[in-house]
């Protein structure tokens, strides 16, 4: 164990949770999908590191902190929801939840597909990979706590990030049944005007007014189409700023 170890102490863990800390790993994504599809660990499994070596998020984007300052974890899920991104949703959900009570101040919300936000600037991101042999899924969460990149959020260093992993487990818990009408009630991107750049190259202007049933971003473009939209980058535009 590093000396970091003693914030992971598991006494503090909801029931049932397995949780499983290391020093440092490439990815704990890469990691717990692995052992995952080995049969080795079974849903409700968690992998947590001081620090990646190897982590990445969306459209493949390095995701790397100093060791020991932030949430770096993957979480088993089992089964994967009849809609998939449930998964991500769900996770991304029981984050929020518990950033609020760590931080009753803070001012934080989901932006589509995947990111929490903080006073509009990344807090976190979520990138969920399944696995290849059983029906359950990994859902990686990094969480800026002490320590954030150029123009992202942090929680602060009084927080500690034991303390967002124990609520996060919990909430994760308490989102039994359909979340569709929760995720869209905390998603900051609907009523946005964004720009949506898509993995070809291309990007789309408009306004976000939906989240469909099955995850995806509706937008109505500057010409008035109205399309849905699995995938892609979004940035929120506001007025007198360029980008979240």
């Amino acid at each position: 164990m590093s000396v970091h170890g003693a914030i992971w102490d598991a006494a503090h863990w909801p029931d049932r949770w397995t949780v499983r800390h290391v020093a440092e790993t490439g990815s704990t994504n890469a990691d717990l999908l692995a052992d995952l599809d080995a049969g080795l660990v079974g849903e409700r499994s968690v992998l947590v590191t001081d620090h990646q070596t190897a982590g990445r998020g969306r459209l493949d984007r390095r995701w790397d902190a100093p060791p020991g300052t932030n949430l770096l974890v993957s979480i088993a899920l089992a089964p994967v929801p009849s809609v998939p991104v449930e998964a991500t949703h769900r996770v991304g959900l029981a984050a929020l939840s518990a950033v609020r009570e760590v931080r009753p101040d803070a001012r934080v919300a989901l932006k589509w597909p995947n990111d929490l936000l903080l006073d509009h600037r990344k807090l976190a991101g979520i990138l969920a990979q399944r696995s290849s042999t059983r029906d359950a899924v990994v859902v990686g969460l990094g969480l800026n706590v002490a320590w954030a990149p150029d123009g992202a959020a942090r929680l602060g260093s009084s927080v500690r990030p034991g303390d967002v992993l124990a609520r996060l487990l919990a909430h994760v818990d308490e989102l039994d049944g359909p979340i569709g009408p929760r995720y869209r009630s905390e998603l900051s991107t609907i009523g946005q005007r964004v720009r949506l750049e898509l993995p070809a190259g291309a990007a789309v202007e408009g306004t976000a007014i939906d989240v469909d049933a099955a995850g995806r971003l509706v937008v109505r473009s500057d010409d008035g189409v109205v399309s849905a939209f699995e995938v892609g980058d979004v940035v929120h535009v506001r007025p007198g700023e360029n980008r979240v």
